[in-house]
């Protein structure tokens, strides 16, 4: 499908300006048909690939939004770390993240947990109760973290 194509270039490095125009064109009319991980892998292709593309980020912060249930911690940490990764400005969506992430903290595992503290500190995104939150996940499990998890979750 369109995600799995735009995930595919993006991880192989392969740039492909039309290729990504003409999938963000596509995904746009049909990402109510996506699911969360569908989701949450085109945004991240579009991050790691440097392809701006508002619209289609502007469409998947609302969808996100909507369906934020449907989303695993995997798909959350992924989805806020595009969004840094991009320089996309989505406040809403973000505390939206942060209100869902809360309660399942503990279902994220170390990369996870750094991805999503590094991303609200890079969106410049306050979010005082999710950072003790994950400073008290994160403390007993500091064994998991690699030195580049370590060092980004200082970091934020």
């Amino acid at each position: 499908g369109l995600a799995n194509t735009a995930w595919a270039f993006a991880t192989a490095r392969v740039k492909a300006p039309d290729l990504f125009d003409a999938v963000a064109r596509a995904a746009l009319l049909k990402l109510n048909e996506f699911n969360s991980q569908e989701i949450a892998n085109t945004v991240w292709a579009y991050a790691t690939a440097d392809v701006k593309a508002p619209d289609l980020f502007d469409a998947i912060a609302d969808a996100t939004q909507l369906r934020l249930g449907e989303f695993g911690s995997q798909e959350l940490a992924n989805t806020v770390w595009a969004f840094a990764t991009a320089g996309v400005a989505a406040p809403r969506l973000f505390d939206a993240i942060a209100d869902a992430a809360l309660p399942r903290l503990r279902e994220f595992n170390s990369q996870g947990l750094a991805n999503t503290a590094w991303a609200f500190a890079t969106a410049g995104v306050a979010a005082p109760e999710l950072f003790d939150a994950i400073a008290g996940v994160v403390l007993p499990r500091l064994g998991e973290f690699t030195s580049q998890g370590l060092a980004n979750t200082a970091w934020a």
